[in-house]
């Protein structure tokens, strides 16, 4: 009897959730559903649909974002959206820089759009101007005042197709241990700013395998010390 090769024997991981999500009601589908990730009840497709959410003026796609973005090798390219409490009432704003991996969590008072603005504006001025280049986006009405962001920041803000998160990855995946923290159907508003900042601290500190078990953290500062050094060089 032969043994299968990887590629005879390698399954997807779409096609384990299409599995886990096709099987009847009962305790082994909620067993297994537990042990994904997120723990969702239900599987939402990875495309199709009529966007109906509203249109945000003057939004410049991600199809024409600068490509050296893709390959993650430069600093100061985030990823944002918004983890939403109870009745999307109240939210978190996250933001994960693409290259390290760092995160920022935004207090906010509300999902609006001016929460968003004013939120996402002070976040990313107390970060240094060479982390400070171009966010991605989904198309979220609180980014109804993106042209003032960029105003008070100078990031560019790009915007990612309907209904494809897999576009802004990183901030997804991370999205997903945020809700160990914050769980769905809770009010937000409850976690100050402080307990925040926490929270970011304990992912930003954690070693990753992407990173060659550097942390978050440990590498943005790799990476503005480089920057730094590769200034210095130019101008001098």
């Amino acid at each position: 009897m032969s043994i299968p090769s990887f590629e005879d024997a390698y399954v997807c991981r779409e096609t384990i959730y299409n599995a886990i999500y096709a099987l009847p009601v009962g305790e082994w589908r909620k067993e297994l559903i537990i042990c994904l990730r997120q723990g969702k009840s239900s599987r939402r497709p990875r495309s199709g649909g009529v966007d109906r959410r509203g249109q945000i003026p003057d939004r410049v796609s991600i199809h024409v974002r600068p490509p050296e973005i893709e390959a993650r090798l430069m600093p100061g390219h985030w990823e944002g959206d918004l983890i939403k409490g109870k009745g999307n009432a109240s939210s978190v704003g996250t933001l994960v820089e693409r290259t390290s991996g760092y995160l920022m969590l935004v207090k906010m008072r509300d999902a609006t759009a001016t929460s968003a603005m004013e939120g996402f504006s002070a976040a990313l001025n107390r970060m240094p101007l060479a982390v400070r280049k171009r966010m991605t986006y989904d198309q979220g009405r609180e980014m109804a005042k993106h042209a003032e962001i960029t105003q008070n920041t100078g990031v560019a803000i790009y915007f990612c197709d309907p209904h494809s998160p897999w576009q802004r990855g990183s901030n997804e995946n991370t999205n997903g241990l945020l809700r160990q923290y914050f769980p769905k159907g809770t009010d937000l508003c409850q976690h100050g700013a402080e307990e925040l900042n926490a929270v970011a601290h304990a992912l930003n500190a954690r070693p990753r395998k992407t990173l060659g078990w550097r942390t978050p953290a440990e590498a943005l500062d790799r990476l503005l010390k480089q920057d730094m050094i590769e200034s210095v060089a130019t101008t001098g």
